[in-house]
């Protein structure tokens, strides 16, 4: 199979679908790749680094798209990408088709087969594929919330950790999974004041042992959720459906309760957002205020350590990868996992949750 790595377009975004390590796998099992030149820029691997792993070089990403059977990216396709795609051609990627009309009408319209890195799954009902970005994102959500709330920023003016004398800041986490997770692990260990908030009282149970109680753990209703929003410095959405929109947690109303210069920080936006105030954000312009309170709604938040996010993303996406080029859609059939990645195919949507958020017809 001839497997294709366009530059990746989206604002700011320096991550490669595959690394020239991954593109060795792929040439060592009979398969051609085709790489646009300098795609790999952001993670400092050249075109030469790219031609010693036995990819071939192309000046543009038309060429990619027009000679590739399988296109592994990272972020979704952009309009001026999706109208490349043809029938027959595989689409490796992340998608978030849930919160996007635009891009799902485009793949459906370009009959080809998506396959969405958030939806595919392990043996114990995990994301596998998005698991190393929530990792790095729930990571960089405190540093984010940390650089927003300094007050050239337009924040509190509060250090998270705290000094000898003076309190620590404190950060409300939304949603216990593997975001909120790596977010608490990072307030924790500057200093700052933690409270995660999820309805799962296993998992409750689990994060009290994990920080053997340094955080502080509470059952998720309105009345405790408003609590520790309102008490907090920086309150992170970490909360996830697989494949559907984000729940609206936390309201306009609500944010006149905060304190003025507060942090929100979704790590959900890329599925809408869990603050009914948030919308899409870049590197560029990654803040915006909304009644006095800070908002961070980045979309591809691990774009910015690309060096770090595309090696961990690669571990993560490559047995898959093969799968697909050696096996083509054969691979579908023969691992229910992967199977759950299959998003779109020759014009209908073939996930439930995608289907229900757009209110659209599933494939039967």
């Amino acid at each position: 199979m001839k497997i294709g790595v366009p530059k990746e377009i989206k604002n700011h975004e320096y991550r490669v679908g595959l690394t020239p390590g991954s593109v060795r796998e792929y040439v060592s099992r009979g398969h051609q790749v085709v790489v646009e030149t300098k795609c790999g820029v952001g993670i400092g691997a050249d075109d030469a680094a790219y031609q010693a792993a036995g990819a071939q070089v192309v000046d543009t990403a038309q060429e990619v798209f027009a000679t590739a059977d399988m296109i592994v990216k990272v972020k979704e396709p952009q309009p001026n990408e999706w109208v490349q795609l043809r029938e027959g051609q595989i689409l490796y990627t992340y998608l978030h088709l849930a919160p996007d009309p635009a891009q799902t009408h485009g793949l459906l319209e370009s009959g080809c087969t998506a396959i969405a890195y958030e939806t595919v799954t392990d043996n114990r009902g995990g994301l596998p594929l998005l698991a190393p970005m929530s990792e790095v994102a729930g990571r960089l959500s405190i540093q984010a919330s940390a650089t927003a709330l300094q007050k050239a920023n337009g924040g509190r003016g509060v250090l998270l950790g705290g000094v000898p004398g003076v309190a620590p800041g404190k950060v409300a986490i939304i949603g216990g999974g593997v975001v909120g997770t790596n977010a608490a692990m990072m307030a924790v260990g500057m200093g700052a004041q933690v409270s995660i908030l999820d309805r799962s009282i296993p998992r409750l149970r689990e994060l009290d042992e994990m920080f053997n109680s340094r955080v502080t753990t509470r059952y998720s209703t309105v009345d405790s959720l408003e609590e520790e929003v309102f008490a907090a410095d920086a309150v992170i959405g970490a909360v996830l459906i697989p494949g559907a929109a984000a729940p609206k947690l936390v309201n306009r109303k609500m944010l006149s309760g905060m304190k003025p210069g507060a942090v929100l920080c979704d790590v959900a936006i890329d599925q809408g957002g869990c603050f009914e105030t948030s919308k899409a954000t870049t590197h560029a312009e990654p803040t915006y205020d909304v009644d006095g309170i800070v908002h961070y709604c980045v979309a591809n938040m691990p774009g910015a350590v690309p060096l770090t996010s595309s090696h961990a993303l690669n571990n993560a996406t490559l047995p898959f990868g093969l799968a697909l080029a050696d096996k083509g859609l054969a691979a579908l059939d023969a691992d229910a996992n992967l199977r759950n990645g299959l998003n779109v195919h020759q014009g209908k949507i073939t996930n439930e949750a995608v289907a229900e958020a757009l209110n659209m017809e599933l494939a039967a």
